[in-house]
């Protein structure tokens, strides 16, 4: 039990602003239990998506406050997401786990007011996506 919630809080932190990075968590308890790959897919999916939605949150409530030093997130990956929610739209938050942008999709979500339940979604899609991948390649070149 205590590995799940520690994938959950991994997870969770990695879609915040926190520098962390689930994927270990994820990897080392896959290979302790490999059979139980299902709960940590979804345990990690729904803890990074749940993070993300504090980034969807902030920006909706917290854009006032972009010219403070202690706003979380640099001019240039706002105006890089902004650029990408401009080409593409909602369906730009299925790339919201990249590490380079995707935090800043996420807040960019909150400050255009996209309803919640189709970021939700979409995020989960997305980040749900790489955690199969990471169970998919552990699973093939460690197992």
């Amino acid at each position: 039990m205590l590995d799940y919630l520690l994938i959950f809080a991994s997870a969770f932190a990695a879609a915040t602003l926190l520098p962390f990075y689930s994927e270990v968590l994820v990897v080392a308890t896959l290979l302790k239990e490999p059979s139980q790959w299902p709960l940590i897919w979804l345990v990690a999916s729904m803890g990074n998506t749940l993070g993300a939605a504090v980034n969807w949150a902030m920006g909706r409530y917290l854009l006032h406050f972009q010219d403070k030093r202690w706003f979380p997130f640099k001019a240039d990956k706002l105006h890089t997401a902004q650029k990408w929610f401009a080409k593409y739209g909602v369906w730009s938050l299925l790339m919201a786990w990249a590490p380079i942008g995707g935090d800043a999709l996420t807040f960019i979500a909150g400050f255009m007011r996209i309803n919640f339940w189709i970021f939700f979604i979409l995020t989960f899609i997305g980040k749900a996506a790489r955690y199969l991948v990471v169970i998919y390649l552990t699973t093939v070149t460690l197992l």
